[in-house]
């Protein structure tokens, strides 16, 4: 009888809560810490959705929906983008990758019912546009860390190293195809791979044996928060809009109309982002809520939160006139002070 995913993971140490679907660690946390930063680790974000987007009008319909110029994309590239609302509070940050005759988009696990129903109410009547859900059919996982490049090199995959964010090909591992997409997800160096369900166990154990350090999903939100990828639910809310949450990266200013456009663009013209999101260094812990004060005025709220080996560090809303990096501010009865986070980026280029 053919394994599952879960089975063989279980056998390698992987621990799950109840209700989990992805393995919350491999009791080695430090050691996977220590492999995203310098060495390889790897991931299983099966849970995050996967939904495919077909017929002539996929490109121009997605273009439309989201905030960053999947137009101009060519088979082979991707990119991320944000889905918001009319008024550009934002719903999910996603990836998308232009195939030959389909967009592969990648979702947050929380976010993918609901994009769903978003997306598909948004095809009207004489689009040329098929939406389906390939969640079950297939498995995502993360490869993460300096080595990852050399790691794909040692299983025969040509990682695509010299290639920008987003780029992605067909390659086999262990004798079985798959798609490898340049980019962690966390502003890490990283790649993504994609592969059929039935094909998962192999590729999975295959990377494990060239060297790969596995990684549970606490280590991963760890790497995220010090990394600042903001995340629906913490700090992707409809309380927020994508130039607060310092998206730029996945923001098109000039691709035309789109949902949440005139929004951003004047969000943009006239330089009015009331808040943005900051790291936070404390020297205590707060629970993600807590109201964020500087001489007892409220100029911001804590959305995440992580213990590290260097310390505690949050995330966090910040009024745009309190400060920024540098400022001294309260969190509940934690003292804080904001610093810059990589995956951010707080203006457009």
């Amino acid at each position: 009888m053919t394994q599952s995913l879960r089975e063989v993971q279980q056998q390698q140490g992987a621990r799950f809560e109840e209700g989990s679907v992805a393995p919350i660690d491999f009791s080695n946390n430090i050691d996977a810490i220590a492999a995203a930063r310098n060495g390889v680790a790897l991931c299983d974000l099966t849970h995050w959705g996967r939904l495919q987007l077909s017929g002539a009008d996929r490109q121009t319909f997605l273009h439309n929906q989201s905030t960053n110029d999947l137009k101009t994309l060519q088979p082979g590239q991707g990119c991320d983008t944000v889905f918001v609302t009319p008024t550009a509070r934002t719903i999910d940050l996603a990836t998308a990758y232009v195939l030959k005759d389909a967009v592969l988009l990648i979702v947050s696990p929380n976010r993918r019912n609901h994009l769903i129903k978003w997306l598909d109410r948004y095809i009207f009547f004489g689009d040329k546009v098929e939406l389906k859900d390939l969640t079950e059919e297939t498995a995502l996982f993360s490869l993460i860390g300096a080595q990852s490049s050399a790691l794909l090199e040692k299983l025969g995959v040509d990682a695509l190293e010299s290639q920008p964010y987003g780029s992605h090909c067909l390659a086999e591992i262990a004798n079985q195809p798959m798609r490898v997409a340049v980019g962690s997800g966390l502003g890490l160096d990283g790649y993504s791979i994609i592969v059929e369900a039935a094909h998962a166990v192999a590729v999975w154990n295959a990377i494990a044996q060239a060297g790969a350090v596995l990684m549970g999903d606490r280590v991963w939100e760890q790497l995220r928060i010090e990394q600042g990828r903001p995340m629906p639910d913490s700090e992707l809310t409809e309380d927020y809009n994508a130039v607060e949450a310092c998206l730029w990266q996945a923001i098109s200013i000039n691709k035309g109309c789109y949902i949440g456009q005139e929004t951003i663009a004047r969000l943009d013209t006239y330089k009015a982002v009331k808040q943005q999101i900051w790291g936070i260094r404390l020297d205590g812990v707060a629970e993600p809520g807590t109201l964020i004060t500087v001489n007892d005025e409220k100029v911001g709220v804590l959305t995440s939160l992580t213990e590290t080996a260097q310390g505690v560090l949050g995330l966090g809303y910040i009024r745009t006139k309190a400060g920024g990096i540098g400022l001294k501010v309260l969190v509940g009865n934690s003292q804080g002070e904001l610093v810059e986070v990589p995956f951010l980026q707080r203006m457009r280029e």
